[in-house]
């Protein structure tokens, strides 16, 4: 594979999370389902995954930046032990597996400039909660695939590569998941298959239609599929960007344009 230069970081996570928010407790079974309607909008997904480049942008604390963003925006759509968390001031991780660690992780496989550093800091990004061995197995395997993507490595390498290190079976297809396939919110239970989701994809929208279709924890495992997917096609589709900016919040945006100007240049 040839690497592409790519246009745009982060809004692939972003734009999975707004176009699958209507779909995560209803499953959508219509494969030409409109991407955006009133009803899309950012959740926790969006929220977290700009906490993190928030973070590294101005080298704070994962966790200190975690807790102010979730405080700042306290109706995201966050789970019940990561609500006690918050209140708790993020004093003490909660050995949590659950894919929250996937979906907010992107910006590290952006960041950082070799796979050592991009791990070493999946697992920082995810241990302030997820330090359970699955839920920092789930960070780091997004990170990676999102590295080897941006730098040009080919779908079987990265599908080899993702399978050896962290022992996902990631060889099942769509296809053959999609009819027992029930929701499921852990790293092992929907990591693997939003990475099969991205593998099994020709473009970024199709990434992001494989994992909703699953009909699984819609808005996460599309963001996670589609954070790979824009680092693999070299971006998003421009007509997505502009739903997202017209989403989210300016301060919110503001970070993502910050980001992006910042990894994207040269």
């Amino acid at each position: 594979m040839t690497k592409i230069k790519p246009t745009t970081c982060l809004f692939g996570a972003i734009a999975g999370d707004m176009i699958g928010s209507r779909h995560e407790w209803k499953a959508c079974t219509d494969p030409q389902f409109a991407l955006f309607s009133k009803s899309s909008k950012f959740t926790d997904d969006s929220v977290l995954t700009i906490a993190i480049a928030d973070a590294i942008l101005n080298q704070r604390g994962y966790v200190e930046v975690i807790v102010e963003y979730a405080r700042k925006y306290p109706k995201a759509g966050y789970g019940s032990f990561f609500r006690r968390w918050i209140a708790n001031d993020g004093v003490e991780p909660y050995n949590s597996f659950g894919n929250g660690s996937a979906m907010r992780v992107s910006a590290t496989g952006w960041a950082f400039n070799s796979a050592d550093e991009v791990l070493r800091e999946a697992q920082r990004s995810a241990e302030g909660t997820h330090n359970h061995p699955e839920g920092i197995k789930g960070a780091q395997s997004i990170a990676l695939a999102i590295y080897m993507a941006r730098t040009g490595v080919e779908k079987d390498e990265i599908r080899s590569e993702i399978e050896a290190r962290f022992g996902y079976d990631l060889n099942h297809t769509l296809e053959e998941i999609g009819p027992t396939y029930k929701w499921d919110s852990t790293c092992p239970g929907s990591v693997p298959e939003s990475i099969v989701a991205f593998l099994e994809s020709t473009d970024y929208e199709s990434a992001v239609r494989n994992a909703i279709l699953l009909g699984g924890d819609a808005d996460t495992m599309a963001a996670i599929a589609g954070s790979i997917a824009e680092a693999y096609y070299g971006g998003v589709p421009d007509e997505i960007v502009v739903e997202v900016r017209n989403r989210l919040k300016p301060e919110l945006l503001d970070v993502v344009e910050e980001f992006n100007k910042h990894f994207l240049a040269g």
